[in-house]
């Protein structure tokens, strides 16, 4: 993802304060179109844009308002190849499916998509060979469609929709303002106010303010407290109001409107801040959404946008951040010079001589990559909230920490339980299992103790889910993991078992698995012949096989004891796995 400069970030905030002012002014709803495509231009760097308008009676997309596109093609589209959004030829492109499906629609090169042929020889004749379309939304109703164009063979990153999406959003909020004003003549006052609330809360991101800023500047304007959370739920901005101070509530989901709306049992009015269909925050303010004026609601119409500004400038940075220190650990890991390593940390503020203590998270369940790099983001956010930042890297299903000590940051126990609890938060959601490894007063220790908690981890999940595991928790299993040399466990585990393994294999007799299952059952005959499907006689038979083939007297506790021991050993060595980071 790329980084926006100071420079873009003003000059994109100065495009919607234009549009915005345009609309105050009561500008023509053509010229207001024309201001619309020109601003696209200006801000993406697109050779032409285009603002599509459904006619009255919803059939037809007309191009309305543009910037680049010649006269010629406005009319030819317009009067002899119009878009249709119900049926026939002309309802296939990619305006159409922008319009009626409510997502942008991406073509990367007009003469190669058969969507785009109706119009592919048009547009190729004034030099169109790249566009996108994202629709245009008022009231969460469609009303047309943005559409940009390149002269050029082009793929539109997500960055660039997140933009045009942004973008189609104020220009939606502008077309919905210019319709209100046209019939209200009260709006207008309520306009000129939203215009300096607009100008009030870009003021707070140009001075460096931040979503906290702009949480105070819309608590005074609306006389209310106002709490902004990100995506996990977690407090992103508080601002209070005569003393009072909103407090998070749980999440359910299934019960937050997709646009500006109320949580009834919450009392609580909330808004989205969306970056293209992502929601990454949410602004609160108590309250019945019936109590809200116009007004009220314009304001925090624009205080989501400029949230939404202000949260694509920190994700930028922040993820550039938590790269260096992904890749840092990563290497570590992978046994990069530790010279290099600290000069590397303490440039990013992280001082390796401190003492750690390794954490390890995975997914509950078959997650797949989705669900690792959710897990990452949780991690990634409680970690925010240490000083100094811990270490957090990520591979297979797998979210590696070294978490420092300091008196100034969460004990990893509290870390691991907020790590659990936030990812499980959410009614229904999913659920991760963490492990809080040894306590590393040198960095060389770390790496063996990262691959000791990841094996932790996959025996813990074995027996339960949805909880902070420690090592003493897992008892005789936490013991063998620990063992500085695993090769005295595989030499232990063969010399015991595997007589009995080879025996299995030539005569399929099952007796390393009915050893297991007498000792998991209470070496209880009756229970184990139960749990195997076959009768108590046959136990009987094969235990008097194992004492034959391993050369054990079973009447011997320690005999049990030996088997006992080599079939978790087993185990602990199948749970075993080297710390190899992606």
């Amino acid at each position: 993802m790329r980084t926006y400069t100071s420079g873009e970030m003003r000059q994109w905030l100065g495009g919607v304060g234009d549009l915005a002012a345009a609309v105050n002014a009561a500008t023509p709803l053509p010229k207001l179109l024309d201001l619309i495509a020109e601003t696209a231009c200006a801000l993406t760097g697109y050779e032409a844009s285009g603002v599509l308008l459904v006619d009255d009676d919803r059939h037809r997309l007309y191009i309305s308002g543009s910037s680049g596109l010649s006269v010629e093609y406005v009319a030819e589209v317009n009067e002899r190849r119009t878009i249709t959004v119900d049926s026939g030829p002309l309802s296939g492109g990619p305006s159409t499916w922008a319009f009626r499906s409510g997502e942008p629609a991406i073509v990367s090169d007009i003469l190669a998509d058969p969507s785009f042929a109706p119009w592919a020889w048009l547009a190729d004749n004034y030099g169109y060979r790249a566009m996108a379309a994202v629709p245009l939304l008022v009231d969460r109703a469609p009303v047309g469609t943005l559409n940009c164009y390149r002269t050029s063979v082009h793929d539109f990153g997500p960055d660039e929709v997140a933009l045009l999406w942004t973008l189609a959003n104020q220009a939606g909020t502008a077309l919905q303002s210019s319709r209100l004003i046209s019939s209200l003549t009260e709006q207008r006052r309520l306009l000129e106010q939203s215009e300096d609330i607009h100008r009030e809360l870009t003021e707070v991101v140009l001075r460096a303010g931040g979503v906290q800023g702009v949480a105070e500047a819309l608590a005074r304007l609306q006389r209310r407290p106002v709490l902004v959370t990100d995506a996990a739920g977690l407090v992103a901005a508080n601002a209070p109001h005569e003393g009072v101070q909103l407090a998070p509530e749980p999440i359910v989901p299934g019960q937050l409107p997709d646009g500006i709306g109320e949580v009834a049992q919450r009392n609580r009015v909330t808004a989205p801040v969306s970056l293209g269909r992502e929601v990454v925050a949410r602004l609160w303010v108590p309250g019945r959404l019936a109590d809200f004026s116009e007004l009220d609601q314009r304001a925090l119409e624009h205080a989501a946008v400029v949230c939404a500004l202000e949260f694509l400038r920190q994700r930028t940075a922040t993820d550039v951040e938590w790269s260096l220190r992904s890749d840092l650990l990563a290497d570590f890991l992978a046994g990069a010079a530790s010279d290099a390593l600290s000069t590397r940390a303490g440039a990013l503020g992280h001082d390796l001589t401190r003492a750690h203590t390794v954490i390890v998270a995975a997914s509950d369940g078959d997650g797949g990559p989705g669900r690792t790099r959710s897990l990452l983001s949780t991690v990634r956010a409680v970690a925010a909230q240490c000083e100094p930042r811990p270490l957090v890297t990520s591979t297979g299903g797998d979210v590696l920490v070294l978490w420092p000590e300091s008196s100034r940051a969460e004990s990893p126990a509290q870390a691991a339980e907020r790590i659990r609890y936030v990812v499980s938060r959410p009614a229904g959601a999913h659920t991760a299992t963490v492990v809080i490894g040894h306590r590393c007063e040198r960095l060389a220790d770390a790496r063996a103790a990262m691959g000791t908690a990841r094996a932790a981890l996959e025996l813990a999940r074995l027996h339960g889910t949805n909880r902070v595991v420690t090592l003493p928790d897992l008892g005789v299993y936490g013991l063998l993991l620990q063992l500085n040399d695993p090769h005295e466990l595989v030499r232990f585990s063969d010399h015991t078992l595997d007589a009995l393994r080879k025996y299995d294999e030539r005569k399929n007799a099952q007796l390393v698995a009915t050893v297991r299952t007498y000792l998991e059952q209470g070496m209880n005959v009756g229970r184990t012949s139960a749990a195997l499907f076959v009768h108590q006689n046959t136990i009987g038979l094969r235990l008097k096989k194992v004492e034959e083939v391993a050369g054990l007297s079973l009447q011997q506790p320690e005999s049990w004891l030996q088997l006992k021991l080599a079939l978790m050993a087993a185990d602990v060595l199948g749970g075993a796995q080297p710390v190899v980071t992606e």
